[in-house]
């Protein structure tokens, strides 16, 4: 981690500052399985207390940890009544249904490159873009994703490279060109530096 905070701070004056104040970089992460991925949309557009209460009413019907086999025996009125709208329980039902045809391999996942996991975790209905970054920050720990449609990171963007509207995905692209190889990490700075908890749950 010294060799990654070494060099964006070398190379971006900005960035430097940000890793001064927030300090020591501590990221939490988690295993690259089923669980993680239904975490994940179980959070999609919620407040973090509000989903880690349903996510906590869904794994206490389903069993811990979460497995597609629990999920599937769940009726759909147990789902609702643990809280999940009509759309995220046909999400988690999807991905449930994927997971245990085979079609979603978590085994494979580590093996795949960046562009491949997300490839492979959109076939899911409610999986887009940012949920399989998320997935590759956190639960592969992969060093170099930069989550272009995260509103967090386009926040601290415009905020301390002074930037007076929404960035395009290649303007966010060309500022962090330099923060290469160790754009999660980048990332993780300018999260804490809004003081908003990095979305790992």
């Amino acid at each position: 981690m010294r060799k990654a905070l070494l060099h964006l701070k070398n190379s971006d004056p900005v960035l430097a500052k940000i890793i001064e104040r927030v300090g020591a970089y501590k990221c939490r992460h988690e295993a690259p399985e089923f669980q993680s991925v239904a975490r994940a949309i179980v959070y999609q557009q919620l407040h973090g207390k509000a989903a880690a209460t349903i996510f906590g009413r869904l794994v206490a019907l389903a069993g811990d940890p979460l497995t597609p086999q629990g999920v599937l025996k769940l009726s759909v009125e147990q789902m609702r009544g643990a809280g999940l709208s009509k759309q995220k329980l046909s999400y988690l039902r999807d991905l449930a249904e994927r997971t245990q045809r085979g079609e979603l391999d978590f085994a494979r996942l580590p093996e795949l490159s960046d562009d491949e996991v997300i490839a492979h975790l959109t076939r899911v209905k409610g999986i887009g873009v940012w949920t399989a970054h998320m997935f590759l920050m956190f639960a592969l720990k992969r060093p170099n994703v930069l989550p272009v449609g995260d509103l967090g990171i386009q926040t601290a963007i415009r905020k301390h490279y002074k930037k007076r509207k929404l960035l395009k995905p290649e303007q966010m692209e060309k500022i962090a060109r330099c923060w290469e190889p160790y754009r999660s990490v980048a990332c993780w700075y300018l999260w804490r530096s809004l003081d908003v908890k990095p979305p790992e749950g």
